[in-house]
């Protein structure tokens, strides 16, 4: 997302157009937009700055009339799917979509990982796409597959 442009360009550029200068020709001068000017202008005379307005803002919470229920659900079945949670909610009349969900399950510290960590198997490779192209278990005959 772009910047703004400087409170001092500005200042200046309302000044020129305060002074008598025509939008084009203070546009053209600073190498800004003739929008800009008239916007910055239009500004200065309603508020006396020329300042940006602040950008952005802050989101509403999408699982706030839902939370409580989330929360509940997920203590009584810890392992219940997003995707079911989602749609217990909407049938509550929340409508809140998976991504939300999920953040607000990563926001709460509910989220783990539902195929824990398993070490490797000594005896090497399971997979063939485990297998690299002139290893000591791969042989000329297989062509990239694991054989009996």
């Amino acid at each position: 997302m772009a910047r703004p442009l400087s409170n001092d360009l500005r200042e200046r550029v309302v000044a020129r157009v305060a002074a008598g200068e025509t939008v084009r020709s203070v546009a053209m001068l600073f190498s800004v937009s003739v929008s800009s000017v008239v916007k910055w202008s239009q500004r200065w005379r309603a508020t006396g700055s020329a300042a940006a307005r602040p950008m952005g803002g802050k989101r509403r919470d999408a699982m706030a009339p839902g939370r409580d229920f989330a929360l509940a659900r997920l203590a009584e079945q810890p392992s219940l799917p997003l995707r079911q949670l989602q749609a217990e909610l909407a049938a509550r009349g929340i409508r809140v979509s998976y991504g939300a969900l999920w953040n607000f399950v990563h926001a709460e510290g509910l989220s783990f990982k539902k195929r824990p960590f398993s070490r490797p198997r000594p005896n090497g490779p399971t997979s063939p796409a485990a297998v690299r192209a002139g290893d000591a278990t791969s042989t000329g005959s297989t062509r990239g597959a694991l054989s009996s």
